[in-house]
């Protein structure tokens, strides 16, 4: 069984590559993950993208996310917990409704490298050898590549290094000396507890046709990301944000 890993972007249906285009017209079935968590609109995307992309006959099977704590004690482990079970889950569902002979899609948000699961849960059921599978990774747009466009920004300072993290990171990586991060996976901006002596170039929802954008001093403008967040929210029901926080002088 052949499984295919399709980065689509961030969001916006024109922000897949050439070759992701291609990878789509080669899928006999296509997986799509419902999180259940309010944010049905993501599955309404993914089909938009295949209406828009594909002309073969294809079909869509949703599968329920496992549940997760978003916020363990143990986090490490608790997300390798979500793997196992993910692995699980899809594995039934290659068994049962996919045949041997037929390409699985998965439409992965952004790009696959970075800060995403699928190609770790792939290796789990490849891993357990219950299946017989290969699979092949097809790059895609990151938000952080759309963030540096809308910005017209170059992430690195003059052959300097750049970071990249997570909201649940940020605070020890700036206190380790990190003075040009790029932050993902903030749900809850926790740029509010840096000093004011950082520039902040934030986007919301890149991509899409509610794409916010805010730039500025930080303590200058968080109401104003702030505003921008809740309208974006308003607008899709779910927000995906990303910014560079920059050490100013």
């Amino acid at each position: 069984m052949r499984l295919r890993l399709i980065g689509i972007g961030p969001g916006g249906p024109d922000d897949l590559t050439v070759a992701a285009v291609a990878a789509l017209e080669s899928v006999d079935v296509f997986l799509v993950a419902d999180k259940a968590r309010g944010v049905d609109d993501l599955v309404s995307v993914r089909e938009q993208i295949l209406r828009r992309h594909t002309t073969g006959q294809y079909r869509t099977i949703v599968v329920p996310d496992p549940p997760r704590d978003r916020m363990p004690e143990r986090y490490g482990t608790e997300v390798r917990d979500w793997h196992a079970a993910r692995a699980e889950a899809y594995e039934e569902v290659l068994r049962s409704n996919v045949e041997d002979d037929e390409t699985v899609g998965f439409l992965v948000w952004g790009d696959p490298s970075l800060y995403d699961s699928t190609i770790r849960v792939v290796e789990r059921i490849r891993d357990r050898g219950v299946l017989d599978i290969d699979y092949d990774v097809i790059p895609g747009v990151s938000s952080i590549s759309l963030l540096a466009a809308r910005h017209r920004l170059v992430f690195n300072r003059i052959g300097g290094p750049v970071t990249i993290t997570t909201g649940r990171r940020l605070g020890a990586e700036a206190a380790s000396g990190a003075d040009n991060i790029v932050v993902m996976l903030d749900g809850r901006l926790a740029c509010r507890e840096l000093d004011d002596d950082w520039d902040i170039w934030w986007g919301a929802n890149l991509g899409t046709s509610d794409e916010e954008l805010v730039a500025g001093r930080l303590g200058d403008v968080l109401d104003a990301i702030d505003v921008a967040r809740t309208r974006a929210k308003a607008a899709r029901g779910w927000v995906m944000d990303t910014y560079l926080l920059r050490r100013a002088g």
